[in-house]
């Protein structure tokens, strides 16, 4: 059965012309589905009842069904989404005094291969179609009403740029049909070049973040080995042709390793590497996830000098507020421990040719 959800407005003009009604019932199909809350085509009652048993007989909302919910104190809460075919993904709602934000999975798993990710330990299964991204907002939306969700992060399960078409289908359509701002998405990504360049022409305020992690290319190899494919120079020339084309600022996020990244002359290295480039640097301590490697979080001492030696060099710095850290919120952790099996060994040559 086919799922509404995905389906612009547009789209679904057509499906209710081609039920013999006219083009404007498929603008009330979208608001129900996309702005109503809608989970059941039952729910839309303004729609004629012919068509919507026509409707029900080949479609289907579409939403994800939520297959585990852990939530924090400070409101942060993950979702375990299970889709149609049995994959499942992960979905966060991150409540802020200001706002309210979700963290999106744009794949079923990920090839990108980052040493500290849960995710990557698992591999990628697939990617997700435009309707399964935007999916994870609607359903999370039913699942906290009271407030409205106003930002949107390409920055759960997945290298957003190696789902191209579905990622930017999505960002529209949460713009267009689901009427948020597009300056309020943020698409992130490991590096992937042609991604970046293709992004920069779409005319999309979105902001892009660069999943930076190393000053250099040896160290940066070691923690994402696909990161091979393009060099830290060639992939700051795509970003600044991003910021030149758009004028919209860049994020690079830096998750600090105890005893691999931290120190502070590696900030200082970094710091030369950014020159020219505007855009805040985005402090990430390691949020803490068992690997071969043994990674340890950062001290806070080590944090502060890490930043102070950043802004001694004149570069804007964040420090990301940590959210969910009881509840194993960084990528990958609540698939884990939910008991969902992962791929037993990483296929590195195979992740190198998923990538590019």
């Amino acid at each position: 059965m086919q799922t509404l959800i995905g389906l612009t407005i547009e789209e679904l003009s057509k499906v209710a012309e081609s039920f013999g009604e006219p083009a404007f019932r498929g603008k009330q199909v979208a608001r129900w589905i996309y702005r109503g809350g809608a989970s059941e085509i039952d729910l839309m009652t303004d729609l004629p009842n012919a068509f919507r048993s026509r409707l029900q007989e080949e479609y289907c909302v579409g939403l994800p069904a939520v297959s585990h919910r852990d939530g924090a104190p400070d409101g942060t809460c993950k979702y375990l989404l299970k889709l149609a075919d049995g994959e499942q993904i992960e979905s966060v709602y991150l409540p802020y005094p200001d706002r309210v934000s979700v963290c999106l999975s744009s794949q079923a798993g990920c090839p990108a291969g980052c040493a500290f990710c849960a995710t990557a330990q698992g591999g990628l299964a697939r990617n997700l179609s435009a309707g399964e991204i935007v999916a994870q907002i609607l359903a999370l939306r039913l699942q906290h009403t009271e407030r409205r969700i106003s930002h949107a992060v390409y920055m759960g399960m997945g290298e957003p740029l190696l789902n191209y078409g579905a990622v930017v289908k999505c960002a529209r359509m949460l713009t267009e049909e689901v009427g948020m701002s597009g300056r309020n998405l943020t698409i992130s990504t490991v590096g992937v070049v042609p991604g970046i360049l293709r992004l920069a022409k779409e005319k999309l305020p979105v902001t892009l973040a660069l999943s930076l992690h190393a000053p250099n290319d040896k160290l940066r190899e070691e923690l994402i080995p696909t990161a091979r494919k393009w060099s830290i120079a060639e992939i700051l020339e795509a970003c600044r042709t991003y910021w030149e084309t758009t004028r919209r600022n860049l994020t690079f996020e830096y998750l600090l390793l105890g005893g691999i990244n931290d120190d502070p002359r590696q900030a200082q290295e970094m710091a030369r590497l950014l020159q020219g480039l505007p855009g805040n640097v985005n402090l990430i301590p390691f949020n803490y996830v068992e690997t071969p490697e043994g990674f340890r979080r950062p001290t806070a001492g080590n944090i502060a000098a890490f930043r102070t030696a950043l802004e001694a060099e004149g570069r804007v710095t964040t420090q990301r507020m940590e959210r969910g850290h009881s509840i194993g919120a960084a990528c990958g952790q609540l698939r884990r421990s939910a008991g969902l099996p992962s791929a037993p060994a990483i296929d590195r040559s195979r992740q190198l040719a998923v990538i590019g």
